[in-house]
């Protein structure tokens, strides 16, 4: 039962990764393409470093924990790793994502709008505190518009008086 220590560990990964994908919908699966292009990088680079590691004679496997299936070399369990953790944790930060809309992350362009949404939750917030309303928030802003006038004359030199005595 050794033999199968390694697949085991990656089969428990994938299985209690399982349910983010079947009760949270994050529909990383029925997303493919973008799973593949998450996926493979990590693929192509892992299985090269170690192949490399494993011709220098730098890095090995111990052959107890493996079912001895290899591709190039390379332990099956090994390739499976550079597949099966980086799936989990795309499923993992897509759980986090539907769990948490507001959480700032931008994998589809759509920080702009979560950005802005943020902004307007807060202010939402804020007014609810204080117990202010739009009437409020534009009188604030009508002030900081006068009071920026007020340090652009003042810069120049001249006050409403100067313009009225001309």
């Amino acid at each position: 039962m050794r033999h199968l220590s390694y697949l085991g560990l990656l089969a428990g990964c994938l299985l209690g990764t399982a349910p983010l994908e079947l009760l949270l919908r994050t529909r990383v699966y029925a997303r493919w393409r973008r799973l593949l292009v998450a996926l493979l990088p990590g693929l192509v680079l892992g299985i090269a470093w170690d192949l490399y590691a494993i011709s220098r004679h730098q890095w090995s496997f111990d052959r107890r924990y493996l079912v001895g299936l290899s591709i190039a070399g390379l332990p099956i369990e090994e390739a499976l790793f550079f597949v099966v953790i980086p799936l989990c944790a795309v499923l993992t930060l897509e759980a986090v994502r539907r769990c948490r809309p507001s959480w700032p992350i931008d994998t589809e362009g759509d920080s702009e709008r979560a950005s802005q949404e943020r902004q307007r939750r807060g202010a939402q917030r804020a007014r609810s505190r204080t117990g202010s309303t739009e009437g409020d928030s534009e009188r604030a802003s009508q002030e900081r518009q006068r009071r920026g006038a007020q340090r652009a004359r003042s810069r120049t030199g001249s006050t409403e008086g100067d313009s009225e005595q001309g």
